[in-house]
């Protein structure tokens, strides 16, 4: 089993930045890729960013280069996503979840974090 926590959400003006940080622990040597998800609601859940777990090779959304940067922390076995330039369409639940393998499916996913961007 993999165990995912997020933290960092939080309510921001348009134009702000948030750091939202997933906690990565159990079989942590059967992870191959981290991944940012986010739910808008009324929408179904998107892709934001993914890192794999060894290498650090980072994949982003097309509408969210530039602005959004996934990162980790390989001692802490931490993903960190940096949110730039935040706009109210950012606003969502951001869920980070794990994956086993290249074509495997997101397996483990944490609580959820809320990230709300007022204009």
């Amino acid at each position: 089993q993999v165990q995912l926590v997020e933290s960092g959400g939080g309510s921001v003006q348009a134009g702000g930045s948030l750091r939202l940080s997933c906690a990565v622990s159990g079989r942590t040597f059967s992870v191959y890729a981290i991944g940012w998800f986010r739910q808008a609601p009324g929408k179904e859940r998107e892709s934001v960013a993914t890192i794999t777990w060894r290498g650090g090779f980072t994949s982003y959304a097309d509408s969210l280069k530039g602005r959004f940067t996934i990162s980790m922390d390989n001692a802490k076995n931490t993903v960190y996503l940096q949110m730039n330039s935040l706009k109210p369409e950012d606003t969502a639940v951001y869920y980070c979840g794990a994956r086993n393998g290249v074509t495997s499916q997101y397996a483990y996913w944490g609580q959820g974090t809320q990230v709300t961007v007022s204009s």
